[in-house]
């Protein structure tokens, strides 16, 4: 009887002791930003509320990123939460070929949306968007071609 009454008290306690929801983060135009990154590439990236434009080094998204894939892994936060047009974004990506500039990209304005609207942060966390790819392209070794890659092995 008495452990039944310890285990409700340290029940009731954890339930009291949650922390309160987080205040989302906007400057005083009413934008969130944030950086993502993917091997060597950045992406410095801007929200706030719009028609749903994404500016990409000063181009439209559709110009910088051809693929039809890369666009749609860029439009995949705002999938995700179900804020497709909603908000307007601006950023400059830097390093990197195509395809890991457009996951910075994503990561970046995961990031952001996470920022603006905190409430967000499960679904975005959920889907891996929230989580930096750490893999980068190992170094080459002496002696060898590349990382691993060796030369032919010749017995005479």
């Amino acid at each position: 009887m008495v452990k039944k009454e310890i285990i409700a008290a340290e029940l009731t306690e954890t339930v009291a002791e949650q922390p309160a929801p987080r205040a989302p983060k906007k400057d005083s135009l009413g934008r969130s930003q944030s950086v993502g990154k993917k091997k060597d590439a950045v992406a410095r990236v801007i929200i706030k509320p719009g028609k749903g434009v994404i500016t990409v080094n000063g181009r439209t998204v559709e110009n910088y990123f051809p693929r039809p894939v890369l666009q749609m892994i860029i439009n995949q936060p705002f999938a995700v939460t179900n804020r497709e047009g909603l908000f307007d974004v601006q950023c400059n990506v830097r390093g990197g070929g195509l395809s890991g500039q457009a996951y910075a990209l994503r990561h970046g304005i995961s990031r952001c949306l996470d920022l603006f609207e905190p409430e967000l942060h499960t679904a975005l966390k959920r889907a891996g968007f929230l989580t930096r790819d750490s893999r980068v392209v190992e170094r080459k070794k002496p002696g060898l071609s590349k990382a691993r890659k060796r030369f032919q092995f010749s017995k005479r």
